[in-house]
């Protein structure tokens, strides 16, 4: 087994979910003029008209959200799996799915089949997650949430990438299909490195700990079910105002420049994430989330008040440096405080991550439907107030009884 060349390979293939997400973004448009409108009659009359425009939104509306309903469902799925079927046959299910489902992509003749390809890639996304956690807790069980956090870098790390190549084949005039082909690249590359390399058993199976035992002992931890809990919070905040920044950023400043805000905040926690996870976690992982939360809540009030770009970009700034390690630490934490929970555990918090996402879309919207955008992102600042105070208070208790104190399985012999 070389560990390094599994997390390379883990990394690249985070690189192709982040790169599908981004891509998929970019073409939507695409996708309405080549597979929705067409399907969509052209009717006569008001009323017919907006029926069909509304049709035409509920199309395009699953297409964007169907890879979201896979991925989260293949990370729940997948975590058992994992211990089940092992980590390298689901690893390469995933490159199976990001290269047959872009291909079918690519070549789709008709709009349920584009469905059923964006389906495939958001599970090949959701198996990645589900797989490559367990399997850097495992590889690198002296440093769980250092590593994790810097393959969680190549997340923003992916989407800048997909973003910059998709708006580069735009202005040089090159059609969907061949922005849709760049996944291919990073996908090709982490399957031949995966091909016939070897992968080591999850530490909950080197530890001998039965598969049910992994069940109570999710259900029986205190501090995995405030972990499970506040994910729902650390995801929303950190990945619900993502929607919403760039139309905030073009209605108040009347430029179409928002896009900007989002790359930024992409590179910043690229740029945090894989050069500063060892300084940042020389302290308690549920302190380094109450400490950071406080910079989420002001950068997320401050855009009610952002009438310039430079006051706006502070604002993302402040934001994106506030949340940029709590996904990683979230899944840290499990791993270290909960190992019994395994593969298991580590899907719960990704999967409640991805769900939590889901869900903040719809509520921002209604929020910004009664009382405007740039106030919707003000409220939402209670998040991470919520999340300073649970995480100072787990903290303090921590701190009551020795500290944080890592948990290690045994390896049974």
């Amino acid at each position: 087994m070389n560990k390094n060349k599994l997390f390379l390979a883990s990394c690249m293939a985070l690189i192709a979910t982040a790169m599908s997400f981004a891509i998929r973004g970019d073409i939507l448009t695409d996708f309405q003029r080549d597979f929705v409108e067409p399907h969509v009659s052209a009717e006569t009359g008001a009323d017919q008209a907006v029926m069909q425009a509304e049709l035409v939104k509920t199309r395009l509306g699953l297409i964007g959200t169907v890879a979201f309903f896979s991925f989260g469902l293949t990370i729940f799925f997948g975590g058992p799996l994992v211990d089940l079927l092992g980590m390298g046959a689901l690893l390469r299910l995933a490159a199976a799915c990001h290269i047959g489902g872009t291909l079918l992509t690519i070549f789709a003749p008709g709009y349920w089949i584009l469905v059923l390809a964006t389906f495939i890639v958001g599970a090949g996304n959701g198996l990645v997650e589900a797989v490559c956690n367990p399997l850097i807790a495992t590889i690198y069980p002296e440093e769980k949430t250092h590593k994790l956090t810097v393959f969680h870098a190549w997340f923003p790390g992916g989407i800048v990438i997909g973003g910059l190549l998709a708006y580069l084949f735009s202005r040089i005039g090159l059609g969907w299909q061949f922005k849709m082909s760049l996944l291919l690249i990073p996908s090709i590359i982490y399957t031949v490195m995966i091909l016939k390399e070897s992968f080591p058993p999850t530490e909950r199976v080197a530890a001998g700990i039965s598969f049910s035992g992994m069940f109570v002992e999710a259900i029986r931890r205190p501090l995995f079910i405030i972990v499970f809990l506040m994910m729902w919070l650390t995801a929303a905040t950190e990945l619900g105002p993502g929607a919403w920044i760039s139309n905030i950023y073009n209605d108040v400043m009347g430029r179409e420049e928002g896009i900007l805000a989002l790359v930024w905040g992409s590179i910043l926690m690229y740029i945090l994430r894989q050069f500063f996870s060892r300084p940042a976690h020389r302290i308690p992982p549920t302190l380094l989330i109450a400490g950071t939360a406080p910079f989420a809540a002001v950068g997320l009030f401050l855009f009610y008040y952002a009438q310039t770009p430079p006051m706006f970009f502070l604002a993302a700034t402040l934001l994106y440096f506030g949340v940029c390690f709590w996904w990683p630490t979230m899944l840290g934490i499990t791993t270290e405080r909960c190992p019994k929970t395994g593969a298991l555990g580590l899907a719960i918090i990704g999967g409640t991550g991805s769900i939590s996402t889901f869900f903040a879309g719809p509520i921002m919207g209604r929020i910004n439907d009664a009382y405007g955008p740039a106030r919707s992102l003000q409220l939402w600042a209670v998040l991470p107030v919520v999340l300073c105070v649970v995480f100072l208070v787990v903290y303090l208790y921590d701190r009551s009884r020795g500290g944080y104190q890592i948990e290690k399985l045994q390896v049974r012999e």
